[in-house]
């Protein structure tokens, strides 16, 4: 079973820079994709940003020019740089993998988040 820890959430003022960190532990066959979500409350969980094991990324509208995602693929680990952080920024962020085990099935796994809130 694989597992996911997050870190770097945080209080930070609007215009600040927070980053996250997901990583990946437990045995499987490989990593597909990695990315970040994110909920706030009364709305669906949405994409932030994801990275394939290839190195194609998609983005939100919304965080482009101000996130950028990142993955050190030996370390199975995914990173999410954020500048200029927004009020709107506010919510829990989450990881997500897309996991292929060792016998060659694929599944998606989430961390358990972490809250980013963007106050003054």
């Amino acid at each position: 079973q694989v597992q996911l820890v997050e870190s770097g959430g945080g209080l930070v003022q609007p215009g600040g820079s927070l980053r996250l960190s997901c990583s990946a532990s437990g045995s499987f066959f490989s990593i597909r994709s990695m990315g970040w979500y994110r909920r706030t409350p009364g709305k669906q969980r949405e994409l932030v940003a994801s990275i394939t094991e290839t190195g194609i990324i998609n983005s939100a509208d919304s965080v482009k020019g101000r996130f950028t995602i990142s993955k050190d693929t030996a370390k199975n680990t995914v990173y999410l740089q954020m500048d200029s952080l927004k009020p709107e920024d506010t919510a829990v962020y989450y990881c997500k993998a897309m996991i292929t085990t060792n016998q060659r099935s694929v599944y998606n796994t989430w961390g358990q988040g972490t809250q980013v809130t963007v106050s003054s």
